[in-house]
């Protein structure tokens, strides 16, 4: 029986604080992220970070968007500290994240301490080349085309509330 798909980071485990190096504080890089087998059929893999809890986790109003990646080959086994264009797998693209730009966008919340949700999708389609895209266009592209998803939770509360993105 095939293990499901899971993920994982050699930096923080899941539901622990993330690093201040992988934040907005630190040097705002992307952390290592690690996963194994994908399932039969999977043609790429795509990646989301997103926090549920802003602006502020006892009243959050909206889902932010920190880094968007698609069309990862489904060999690929994992992402370098500091992941970026230079360093992804040829042929992956990069979304905009909510500050409308690609690229990994570390936690930097406002108020509170936030969750951070890395969701590894396994699909069953290389995606057409959406530009740049949304958060909004990236989910409505792999709807119906998702056959596993694994998720990694981080945590962040600022430690110097004074700093903004």
């Amino acid at each position: 029986m095939a293990k499901p798909l899971h993920l994982t980071s050699p930096r923080f485990r899941d539901g622990d604080p993330i690093p201040i190096a992988f934040t907005a504080e630190g040097e705002d890089k992307a952390p290592p992220l690690n996963w194994g087998e994908v399932p039969p059929g999977t043609r790429s893999l795509a990646l989301m970070v997103e926090d549920p809890d802003a602006p502020d986790p006892r009243h959050p109003q909206r889902t932010w968007c920190h880094w968007i990646l698609y069309n990862l080959p489904p060999g690929t086994r994992g992402l370098p500290e500091g992941a970026s264009p230079d360093t992804l797998p040829p042929g992956s693209h990069e979304g905009l994240n909510d500050w409308q730009r690609p690229g990994y966008g570390g936690p930097c919340p406002p108020i509170g301490r936030h969750r951070y949700f890395y969701r590894l999708y396994a699909l069953d389609t290389v995606l057409a080349d959406l530009g740049s895209p949304t958060r909004a266009q990236f989910l409505a592209a792999i709807r119906g085309h998702v056959l596993a998803e694994a998720e990694l939770i981080g945590t962040y509360e600022k430690t110097h509330p004074h700093v903004s993105a």
